[in-house]
């Protein structure tokens, strides 16, 4: 006898809810096709469904996220560093109180060093053959921020391998959720020949018909909800082996409409606008916004960066404003339309010569035109950077009111998206602190507030 499992999967939605309307008709439809049939069926989401960039998703804290999940039957879902590290400590610990799912995540403890009690570390399925279908899952080691919130996270790779050692002999497969990356995927499909299934996220990778790695059948669905992944495994159900695995992915665009679409996702970002129409401050004059010239409310959000941190200096830049700031009140939903970004405050210590050189690796003219995307922006160019107590003099580099001294110890705050390597290499070594849950927008907030 034989009996196909069917496995359909999605990963780094992003709160891109433009798309959800198809996709849960489409896996509600199929869910029910499948169990009629009398086949084995599981969905599972590999995480970043939340995306605060959303007005739904920030004004619910994600709690939207999982009504949607639910609403279209999702049996599992593992986190990633979007539900992990752009939530406090409490709102993620109150997230998935009405999930009617499983959250699995393998390596990650609260703060006193216990699993909370919203998550599991795996979980084994029942097939209707008597197949027992173990499923783990994994999030990204951001250790810094995890650590930053409150929450301790434990090396993937050390908990898959208890995990593994745990599960093999009572299952009779082994599935991986896994939001780590295609690269620690395809080592995972090298080291442990014990797992069956990889599905991916993180990395935003896309795999047609899936990747065969030795034994092991990779499957991942982009981003943003342009596909949808389903597994096919097809199993022996006198031996309980494994005999077959196919992937494929179903293009969102191809998917059948779904009646009121366009009116259904009006209508969550005008709740989530609704809900964010909160005064915080009123302003007398309107506060501008250039991306290529001086204007007032880049500087102005330079200098809170500054004041919030502690700081001796700072610099940003002005594309991470998408617009100004209008005479009159302002609210909430007002700072979450012109700073949508998941983007934290950071500090970091360096001495005067490496602040230096940092500092004139800003005044490269081709940053303002530059297309930035990932790492947390999610607006549309660079623009010209602005500076907080930095000048420049006669051919030199003041902080204050003293030229950059080469062996002084400085203190430099700026976005946290500079931090990681990808526009300036040296600060990725260097000592850091990250201020978390508060975004960019938190900091204006603070300013306007005074």
């Amino acid at each position: 006898m034989r009996e196909t499992i069917h496995i359909y999967h999605t990963n780094d939605l992003h709160s891109h809810f433009e798309h959800w309307p198809r996709i849960r008709d489409f896996l509600k439809q199929r869910k029910k096709k499948h169990e009629n049939d009398g086949e084995s069926v599981y969905l599972f989401d590999i995480g970043d469904h939340v995306d605060r960039w959303h007005p739904l998703t920030e004004a619910t804290l994600g709690k939207e996220n999982v009504e949607l999940l639910n609403e279209a039957g999702f049996d599992a879902v593992t986190i990633g560093n979007n539900e992990g590290i752009t939530l406090d400590y409490d709102d993620l610990n109150r997230l998935y109180e009405d999930a009617g799912f499983d959250v699995i995540v393998g390596n990650l403890l609260d703060r006193s060093s216990k699993r909370p009690k919203w998550l599991e570390t795996h979980r084994i399925y029942q097939t209707g053959s008597g197949m027992k279908v173990g499923v783990i899952g994994l999030t990204a080691y951001f250790k810094p921020f995890y650590q930053a919130l409150g929450w301790n996270i434990t090396s993937p790779m050390e908990e898959l391998e208890k995990l593994v050692r745990e599960l093999h002999p009572a299952v009779d497969m082994i599935i991986l959720l896994s939001h780590l990356g295609i690269r620690d995927d395809e080592m995972i499909g090298e080291r442990f020949p014990e797992i069956d299934v990889i599905l991916g996220a993180h990395t935003h990778h896309v795999l047609p018909h899936g990747k065969e790695v030795k034994d092991t059948m990779l499957g991942a669905a982009g981003k943003y909800g342009h596909y949808v992944g389903h597994m096919m495994i097809e199993v022996d159900t006198v031996t309980m082996q494994v005999l077959e695995k196919k992937a494929e992915l179903y293009e969102q665009h191809e998917l059948p409409a779904v009646k009121g679409e366009v009116e259904e996702i009006g209508q969550w970002i005008s709740k989530g606008e609704e809900l964010l129409k909160q005064d915080i401050a009123l302003l007398k004059a309107s506060l501008p916004v250039d991306w290529f010239q001086p204007s007032i409310l880049p500087d102005m959000l330079c200098n809170a960066l500054v004041e919030w941190c502690g700081a001796d200096c700072g610099f940003l830049n002005a594309g991470l404003l998408i617009d100004g700031l209008h005479e009159g009140a302002v609210t909430r939903q007002d700072l979450h339309r012109i700073l949508p970004h998941p983007i934290n405050p950071c500090m970091i210590r360096m001495k005067g010569a490496e602040l230096k050189e940092i500092i004139k690796q800003t005044l490269n003219e081709d940053w303002p035109q530059l297309e930035v995307k990932g790492l947390g922006f999610r607006g549309k160019v660079m623009g010209r950077f602005t500076y907080s107590n930095i000048d420049f003099r006669n051919h030199e580099i003041w902080i204050g009111n003293s030229p950059i001294e080469p062996s002084k110890q400085y203190k430099l705050a700026l976005p946290d998206m500079f931090t990681f390597g990808h526009f300036f290499p040296d600060l990725q070594r260097l000592e850091k602190k990250y201020f978390m849950p508060e975004f960019l927008r938190d900091v204006l907030e603070w300013k306007l507030k005074q």
